[in-house]
């Protein structure tokens, strides 16, 4: 079973994201900012993070930043899901290593067809 770390600070988006991906058999696991990412990404890469722009502590950019610098940190598949939907948004995201974007709000038909074009399903 593949395993998914989302981080959203919004306890809300975490658990619309958890059933969704547990329906596509993924382990879910939860991390409420970066730095509680970054934290769960050294005892565990997981498979693929599904991750918010703006957080409290650290935000997606900096903990992208901090993974990509990790030994092993290149492999996870990282989506960004969030509200920043600018072109300038987008370009930083994937220059700083993100595989793929979707915008919130998401729905099942968008994660499932985003995690399938990155060859997570």
């Amino acid at each position: 079973m593949k395993s998914c770390l989302v981080v959203d600070d919004s306890k809300v988006v975490r658990m619309v994201a958890r059933r969704i991906l547990e329906k596509l058999d993924f382990e879910i696991s939860e991390a409420a900012d970066g730095a509680k990412a970054l934290e769960e990404c050294t005892h565990k890469l997981p498979d693929a993070i599904l991750l918010d722009w703006n957080m409290p502590v650290m935000n997606g950019i900096e903990f992208l930043r901090e993974l990509r610098r990790m030994p092993g940190g290149g492999e996870p598949v990282v989506v960004f899901c969030t509200t920043e939907n600018d072109l300038a948004h987008i370009q930083v995201a994937l220059s700083e290593g993100a595989n793929e974007y979707i915008m919130k709000p998401f729905d099942s038909d968008i994660i499932e067809t985003k995690f399938q074009q990155v060859g997570l399903l």
